[in-house]
């Protein structure tokens, strides 16, 4: 299986398969219903930043590994002592604790590789 995780998104099940679905507009575009079910399953994903990100987000069901592929960003988690900035340049990782907000500051364009447990997963405008 060859995979392009801007364009193809891997989901990873619980029994060890990996199946591809379609990423991108056409994943996020699904019915509520859909994503929900999919959510079950881990996705690998791939995205592009050259702007901060327009809403926080929080996953409620597990922990987020987010890997800088290249570029500059600041990813800012609300704690219970407050908001928390971390820095990434160049490359390098954060993994985001189940149920924490997490938002992004893009100080120059960059890329991120996602894996993420999406079901249940809130937004909210930054």
């Amino acid at each position: 299986m060859k995979f392009l995780p801007e364009t193809l998104y891997a989901l990873l099940a619980a029994d060890g398969g990996i199946r591809q679905v379609a990423g991108g507009p056409a994943f996020w575009q699904q019915p509520e219903e859909q994503l929900h079910a999919l959510g079950q399953e881990w996705l690998v994903s791939e995205f592009a930043f050259d702007a901060d990100w327009s809403s926080w987000e929080m996953h409620p069901r597990g922990e987020e590994f987010v890997y800088l592929l290249e570029g500059d960003v600041e990813f800012q988690l609300e704690t219970v002592e407050g908001v928390v900035a971390q820095r990434l340049t160049g490359r390098g990782a954060v993994v985001v604790p189940r149920g924490v907000w997490h938002t992004a500051k893009v100080f120059q364009p960059s890329r991120m590789f996602f894996i993420t447990l999406g079901a249940g997963t809130e937004h909210r405008p930054a």
